[in-house]
């Protein structure tokens, strides 16, 4: 363990965290809806491990929308009791939210912004009908481009985003699209998702891709659903110290997935004759 700066004053840390966002409206703080930084402070809370959310300064790595899931997303915050947030934080949290590691960051550090790039994962819920067409237009997104076609855009948002890597990639979990940039823009990562399915059904060309990409067009493309979609990495240099997940919160995590497998096999059973 990286030595702890002392109890007295407060200290700067990170952590790595997942969860599932099938029951949160999003992952920013909302004083009304579940959300996941609302579960999380609640938790620092109870813990005695900060007195509010502003005085601590909690924040996460990115937004991610309602019903969107993360591997990895990461959390500051500052605390007098750095010893008891990592003990006790993971055992605090719902069964949907877990921290799987820590580190000491320097108390200007900033998740959002002191990160070298995101990488989000897309699932798509069948496999699509063209993947070497969706291969070919995936790579007109690599590079400067104006996604105002591609992304909710907020007022004082920019819509120029640069895309560093982009694959579609077809294994024994399905078919996915995996996208990798310091920033992604409202919606972003599931407009490129339904632009691609689109291009492999062939309602959409290159051509109109390539146009959309310059941000001319007269309907933005609409975003896949939330549900395949993950934050799966957040890219930095921290000194990761590891959290093993406990076994209870893993043993539900893999009931709830087998149950969710078995509840899609039965809806499939539904419609045969």
């Amino acid at each position: 363990m990286a030595e702890d700066p002392g109890q007295t004053s407060q200290v700067r840390l990170a952590f790595r965290i997942g969860y599932i966002g099938s029951s949160f409206f999003g992952s920013q703080y909302q004083p009304d809806q579940r959300t996941v930084e609302g579960e999380i402070v609640a938790a620092c809370m109870r813990a005695g491990i900060i007195q509010n959310r502003n005085e601590a300064r909690v924040a996460l790595s990115g937004r991610t929308d309602r019903g969107v899931h993360a591997r990895c997303q990461i959390l500051a915050l500052s605390t007098s009791v750095p010893d008891r947030a990592i003990r006790a934080l993971n055992g605090q949290l719902p069964p949907d939210i877990w921290v799987t590691a820590w580190a000491f960051v320097p108390d200007s550090f900033s998740p959002r912004h002191d990160v070298t790039s995101r990488t989000y994962r897309y699932y798509f819920s069948r496999p699509p009908q063209n993947v070497p067409a969706m291969r070919d237009a995936a790579a007109e997104f690599v590079g400067k481009h104006n996604f105002q076609c591609f992304a909710r855009i907020e007022p004082g948002k920019s819509p120029i985003r640069t895309i560093d890597g982009i694959a579609i990639i077809l294994d024994e979990n399905g078919c996915r699209l995996e996208v990798t940039a310091q920033s992604f823009l409202w919606h972003m990562v599931r407009c490129i998702a339904a632009s691609l399915l689109q291009i492999s059904e062939g309602t959409l060309t290159i051509e109109e891709l390539r146009r959309y990409l310059s941000g001319v067009c007269t309907n933005k493309i609409k975003p896949a659903p939330p549900d395949g979609l993950i934050l799966w990495d957040v890219h930095t240099d921290l000194d990761w110290h590891r959290i093993p997940v406990s076994g209870l919160k893993a043993g539900r995590i893999r009931k709830q997935s087998e149950e969710l497998h078995l509840l899609g096999t039965v809806y499939s059973l539904l419609l045969t004759d």
